[in-house]
This record gives structure tokens, C-alpha cells and sequence, in this order.
């Protein structure tokens, strides 16, 4: 058994590690090229967040798809940069609407060359994504603006909060479905797709990327309330200090409100403090300390579990082969990250 990155996940066999490897690798180099410009200020600012580094789970997902067909296919390195590029810019642009000053352990494009440089650098690369796609042949066209259009709803529906009367908790998972999820099941299917797989093993990936995207998200959240700026690359609690309130925070409001007068003293000041403004460093502090100690975050772990088993239940029809038994233990992988 040896491991791969991201994740520390476990492969046990040499082909397959072989074959993640060096896809990966083509990733990288094509994730270079493909944000080179005859601007040099353009190609520094474009290539910020790639060279800080990154999990690279997307392409990973697009690398093991592709072994149930020719993993060696033309097409499977290229749709690979074109997740991941399309990633990068919502980066830029998520950057920007929370005020980030920290993104993969380096300072945020928006804190180094303002706000400005960061959209122009986000939608270069959206450009740039867009060019390599059309060379993909129009399904594949298709399929990513399908995409592209579910990420901005998210996007928005996350900015714009629930409609009156629609429950916070299904709200969220909406957004995540949509911001989060879509992509990452775009990665399964063009890793299917690109490598020639049987049709109902693409729909299978497809699936599994939306389950174990979700559960890649909600890893995230958890992480953003328990991990230090060191162990995540970002400022811990971005989120909360913008307002936008997480799976986490969504489950503390949610024992709050049903706790019928018998909340405890902690539990009421985390209700109050979820209500003020959390910009200030020490209200923020004081909630984030409050949320991670809180019965939420093990609610929110519940939650990422479940997505992650349903993501692995997926799986069962495949054959049975390495790749297989790799994406069983990316979702070990995923959900693993939160403790």
C-alpha cells in the first residue's frame, strides 16, 4: 500500500498509483500553461493560488473516473485543468465577497492587489477554462455550463439567504448542492466521459461526485470552526464573521430554538452572539470558541458521515478493480479531515 496526495488517500495498487501520479503531474503542467500570459503581472497574479498549492481534489476525481475507461485518453487531462481552473476562479471571486486575507496558507489576491485584480484574475481563468473546454467537442460544452449555472444559483442563493418560511438547514444544503456539489460531479462524469466509460458507469461517477461533493463541503465547515490558519490555509471562521452561517452554526441556531427554555448559559450566549456583529475580533473569538464546543459540530459530523456513506454505496455497482476500491477510500478520506 502506498499514498497519494491529496488526503494521505491509500492505493494499493502500482498501476493505478502510477497512473494518479502522473496525471496529476500533466495536471500541473497544463494548470502552468494555461494560466501563462504574454502580461507577466497577468500570469503572476493568475498562477498566485496555483502555486500556493491546493488539494487538487477535482482532478483526482476526474483521474480515477477515467480508469473504467482508457485513463490514457486525450481528453481526460484537459477536462482535469478544466475543473480546476474553474475552481481556482471562484476562488478569486469567493475571495473578494468575504474580504478573505488568507487563502492556502498565502495572502488572498484581493489582499495583495485588490479587489479589482482578483475578479479580472477569476474571470481570466474562466476564460482560459472555457478555451481548453472547446476542444473537448460540444457535450462537454454543455455539460460544464450546466455546471457553471448551478455554482452561480448556489452562489447567489447563499448571498441572498432562504425565502421566508423555507427551513435554514434545506436551504443550505441547496446551496452546497448547487456551489459546491456541481463541479465535483462534473469531475466524475468528464472522467467517465473522456475515457470512453460504459454510460451507466458515467451516471454512477456523476452521482458520486455530488454526494462525496457535499461531503467535501461540509468537512470543510466543519474545519473552518475547529482548525487553526495553519491547519486549514485560511482564516478560521471566515464564514461566521461574514454572517453566512454554515452547516454547524445552522444546527447550534436549530438545538437553540428547540431547546424550550432548557438551553444551557453557553448555549444561550452562542443564540445572542450568532445575532451580533461578529466582524469584532472578540465577539468573533468568543462564538468560535462557543461553536467548538458545542453538540452542533458533532451533528454537522453525523451529517458529513452520511453523505460520504451514500457517496460509497454508489459505488457498488462498478466493477471491481482498484479504481473502485480508491474513490471507497476517498470518501474515508474526505470526512476523516474533520477528527
Amino acid at each position: 500500500m502506498t499514498v497519494v496526495e491529496p488526503f494521505g488517500l491509500s492505493v494499493w495498487d502500482e498501476a493505478l498509483e502510477a497512473d494518479i501520479r502522473s496525471g496529476l503531474a500533466a495536471v500541473e503542467e497544463g494548470l502552468l500553461e494555461a494560466t501563462k500570459s504574454d502580461v507577466p503581472f497577468i500570469t503572476d497574479a493568475a498562477r498566485h493560488l496555483v502555486k500556493a498549492g491546493g488539494k487538487r481534489f477535482r482532478p483526482l476525481l476526474v483521474m480515477l473516473s477515467a480508469q473504467f475507461g482508457d485513463p490514457h485518453a486525450p481528453g481526460v487531462v484537459p477536462a482535469a485543468v478544466v475543473v480546476e481552473l474553474t475552481h481556482l476562479a471562484t476562488l478569486y471571486h469567493d475571495d473578494v465577497m468575504d474580504e478573505a486575507a488568507v487563502r492556502r496558507g498565502v495572502p488572498s489576491t484581493n489582499a495583495r492587489w485588490g479587489n479589482s485584480v482578483a475578479v479580472l484574475t477569476g474571470d481570466f481563468l474562466f476564460s482560459r477554462a472555457s478555451h481548453l473546454l472547446a476542444d473537448l467537442g460540444p457535450e462537454a460544452v454543455r455539460v460544464q455550463a450546466e455546471s457553471f449555472e448551478r455554482l452561480v444559483t448556489g452562489q447567489i442563493m447563499e448571498t441572498v439567504g432562504p425565502r421566508p418560511g423555507h427551513d435554514p438547514l434545506d436551504h443550505y444544503m441547496e446551496v452546497i448542492a448547487g456551489k459546491s456539489s456541481s463541479l465535483v460531479s462534473v469531475s466524475g462524469r468528464f472522467g467517465g466521459m473522456m475515457s470512453g466509460a460504459d454510460e451507466s458507469v458515467v451516471r454512477i461517477l456523476t452521482t458520486y461526485g455530488e454526494r462525496i461533493g457535499a461531503a467535501f463541503q461540509l468537512a470543510d465547515d466543519i474545519l473552518d470552526i475547529t482548525s487553526d490558519s495553519h491547519e486549514s490555509g485560511k482564516t478560521p471562521g471566515t464564514d461566521l464573521r461574514e454572517g453566512i452561517f454554515t452547516l454547524p452554526v445552522l444546527h447550534a441556531r436549530r438545538w437553540y430554538a428547540q431547546s424550550g427554555g432548557n438551553a444551557t448559559a453557553e448555549e444561550r450566549r452562542l443564540d445572542q452572539l450568532l445575532d451580533a456583529d461578529l466582524t469584532d475580533d472578540a465577539l468573533h473569538a468568543e462564538a468560535l470558541e462557543l461553536l467548538r464546543r458545542h453538540p452542533a459540530l458533532e451533528l454537522a459530523r453525523r451529517d458529513t458521515l452520511e453523505l460520504a456513506h451514500q457517496a460509497r454505496t454508489l459505488l457498488d455497482p462498478l466493477p471491481d478493480n482498484p479504481a473502485k476500491y480508491a474513490l471507497a477510500a476517498l470518501c474515508d478520506a474526505v470526512v476523516h479531515r474533520t477528527g
